[in-house]
């Protein structure tokens, strides 16, 4: 494999520091193991190191030309590296690249910071070695000990997985328009000088890419906040969306949303508030003041939801699983909370997390204000429920912490989602009396009559003449039966407001004509010429199959 630098420049130490450089006269597997081991601890963050092969060092100096390694056994030493590299722990391969310098045959090992560290070696090839850990300190690689064998444990050992460079990605796979959308939103002074500094110090500057110059690399963070399909690189993670008309589990509709994180989460929320969060305004007797409500709060769904891609693992390849039934939503993740939090301690009011999973992701959706952290999550949740008149939220873990549950029960005034037909229209599913029951449970408003009217109604037409006759009209349909009447032909605006026996202002347009117009049954003459002195209005297909009932 080809390296990313300039072999010449590299071994005259013109694109590396020295201390990142070793030199090696010949092939000398015991301590290349153990520089390899060194550079990959990185205990000072220098990006990793090189090992170049066939260059003899006096006091640290190569001396050129160089010795060179005979070009039959560069094969057979490339073989026995990638054995001994089987010894490191945890699993770790360095990159190599034969190639000619002045004329000699020289091999180049690239040993770059790992992301598993601390990793460790055996001290000899031999039967009787002990497994220890390497540093390096100036151009020597020696054994980690003492102060700074607690040092590299307490720097490398903590490495979150969002937090790791990723070696599988490139510097431009970091797109600069969602780098700057980001700044942008979030206000940052960077965003004036994004279009000045070079990308590599831009990304650097935002801790996205670490590494050194030849090799900077994304970050896994900045791969899922600024790479337009970061599933590419960590697969499936995404967010899963099912809507279930029913119980029954056999017809429901999925929806899967890609893309950043952030964009995930409010592509996600956009499409729960279109398709599934439904409002009432009710008013209470004895009270001045009318009560809003819905059948799940957004701010409740806004939090499980942005805790859930904030916590996940994204070392897993499991998605996050949303699925909404007539009486709740579950919102499913992988893995449980971080220890020593258990079941136990999630029926508690605030619950605190000593460590989080994904720091770096924490930190981007705080800035975009889709999460505050400081353990406020469970809070919120509980709070927005209550004020809403739900009834209380379900956190759950296993015993083994593998996965993550929450469960918002729908408001009992309000169960179902906000078009039922949409559902079962989509579904396949046909007209039943459950279905039925389902669509008048919370009574007889414009959405349930929309909801039936959508639909082949058939052999339930008697049926659902009677329950119109029955039921109590909500007052936003307590004139629709007269406006349907009158409607049999075209008429204009004017005539309508005077058949009520209203003036023709806005308000009363808006409170009576308008939902009609909003739920399919009336339509304009001249839908292009909004307000166009011949406009009239008519009834739709669904409007004339009401008017038969």
């Amino acid at each position: 494999m080809a390296l990313p630098v300039n072999i010449n420049e590299l071994v005259h130490g013109k694109v590396v520091e020295w201390e990142r450089l070793e030199f090696k006269a010949g092939w000398n597997p015991e301590a290349i193991l153990h520089s390899i081991c060194a550079f990959a601890n990185d205990l000072n963050n220098w990006g990793g190191g090189y090992i170049i092969v066939g260059v003899e060092a006096v006091n640290g100096v190569p001396q050129f030309p160089p010795r060179g390694l005979p070009l039959a056994t560069i094969d057979d030493i490339q073989g026995e590296l990638i054995n001994i590299c089987y010894k490191i722990q945890p699993n770790y391969l360095p990159i190599t690249q034969p190639c000619i310098i002045d004329g000699r045959h020289i091999l180049v090992i690239w040993a770059p910071a790992g992301d598993m560290r601390p990793y460790s070696g055996p001290s000899t090839l031999g039967n009787d070695a002990r497994r220890q850990y390497y540093i390096r300190t100036g151009s020597r690689s020696i054994v980690a000990q003492g102060a700074n064998h607690a040092r590299l444990i307490e720097l490398t050992a903590k490495v979150p997985f969002d937090d790791r460079i990723n070696q599988q990605a490139q510097l431009n796979d970091l797109d600069l328009g969602l780098i700057r959308e980001f700044l942008q939103e979030v206000r940052s002074e960077l965003f004036d000088e994004s279009v000045s500094i070079p990308f590599p110090e831009l990304c650097r500057q935002m801790q996205i890419a670490r590494g050194p110059v030849e090799y900077l690399r994304p970050v896994n963070a900045g791969l899922m906040f600024f790479n337009r399909e970061p599933h590419k690189f960590f697969n499936r993670a995404w967010i899963e969306l099912a809507i279930h008309p029913d119980d029954t589990g056999r017809n429901f509709i999925t929806e899967t949303f890609k893309g950043p994180l952030h964009h995930q989460i409010r592509n996600c929320l956009a499409y729960l508030k279109t398709n599934v969060i439904q409002t009432e305004v009710r008013k209470i007797t004895g009270q001045a003041q009318s009560r809003t409500f819905s059948n799940y709060p957004f701010n409740a769904l806004e939090e499980v939801i942005s805790n859930a891609v904030y916590h996940k693992s994204y070392a897993e390849e499991a998605p996050i699983e949303i699925q909404v039934f007539p009486d709740k939503i579950t919102v499913l993740s992988y893995p449980g909370p971080m220890p020593p939090i258990t079941n136990v301690d999630l029926q508690q009011r605030r619950v605190v997390s000593r460590a989080y999973r994904n720091r770096r992701i924490g930190d981007f959706l705080k800035e975009l204000a889709l999460t505050e952290g400081k353990s406020t999550g469970f809070p919120i949740i509980r709070d927005a429920m209550v004020e809403n008149g739900n009834p209380e939220p379900v956190f759950y873990t296993d015993h083994e912490m593998v996965l993550f549950m929450v469960t918002i029960p729908c408001h009992p005034d309000l169960q179902g989602t906000k078009s039922i037909t949409k559902l079962l229209t989509m579904t396949g599913t046909k007209l039943t009396k459950d279905v039925i029951d389902q669509i008048f449970k919370k009574g007889v408003d414009m959405q349930a009559i929309s909801d039936l009217f959508d639909m082949d109604t058939g052999e339930f037409n008697n049926e659902i003449r009677e329950r119109l006759r029955a039921g109590k009209l909500t007052k936003s349909l307590t004139k629709m039966p007269d406006i349907i009447d009158y409607l049999e032909k075209e008429k204009s605006r004017t005539e309508l407001m005077g058949f009520l026996g209203l003036e023709n202002q806005t308000l009363n347009f808006n409170n009576n004509i308008k939902p009609l117009i909003n739920y399919g049954f009336i339509e304009m003459t001249l839908p292009d010429k909004r307000k166009s002195g011949y406009q009239q209005y008519r009834l739709t297909e669904k409007g004339k199959k009401l008017l038969k009932q």
